[in-house]
């Protein structure tokens, strides 16, 4: 097997990473599905895209679509443990923007809508993005 695809798919890691990963690729799935299918209480393409627009992130509808796109799907990826290390950096860098252009001005506490559970998100996404997708996962079938 080539060692670019040893290098993505492989994994040290064990049980404990391959929990995190599907607790996280769950709340970003719903997240995603919010943003794309209105589904969960969300806005849906259209109403994502109008708020993107008001935060500044133009065009509203391109960004929904990458954004809604990137949670859903990374989150699958995630859960199934797939293409987890892609999947984790993708999530990792729609965090940051998530971060850097909306909760940051309000302090660290979600109850300012701050930005602690986008962070405690991102050291999910970046574990999975250092160690891979763990013991149980389809990457670490298919690089074995």
């Amino acid at each position: 097997m080539s060692k670019l695809i040893h290098t993505v798919l492989g994994s040290r890691a064990g049980y404990g990473l391959t929990v995190l990963r599907i607790f996280v690729g769950i709340i970003f799935a719903a997240h995603g599905s919010q943003k794309l299918f209105g589904w969960f209480g969300g806005g849906g393409l259209a109403g994502t895209a109008q708020w993107m627009e008001s935060i500044g992130l133009a065009p509203g509808m391109l960004m929904a679509v990458l954004a809604g796109g990137t949670e859903f799907l990374g989150g699958l990826a995630l859960i199934i443990g797939l293409l987890a290390r892609p999947a984790a950096l993708g999530l990792s860098f729609t965090l940051l923007v998530a971060i850097f252009s909306v909760h940051i001005s309000n302090g660290l506490f979600m109850a300012n809508n701050g930005y602690e559970f986008a962070l405690a998100l991102l050291g999910g996404t970046v574990a999975v993005l250092i160690e891979g997708a763990g013991k149980l996962s389809i990457d670490r079938a298919l690089a074995d």
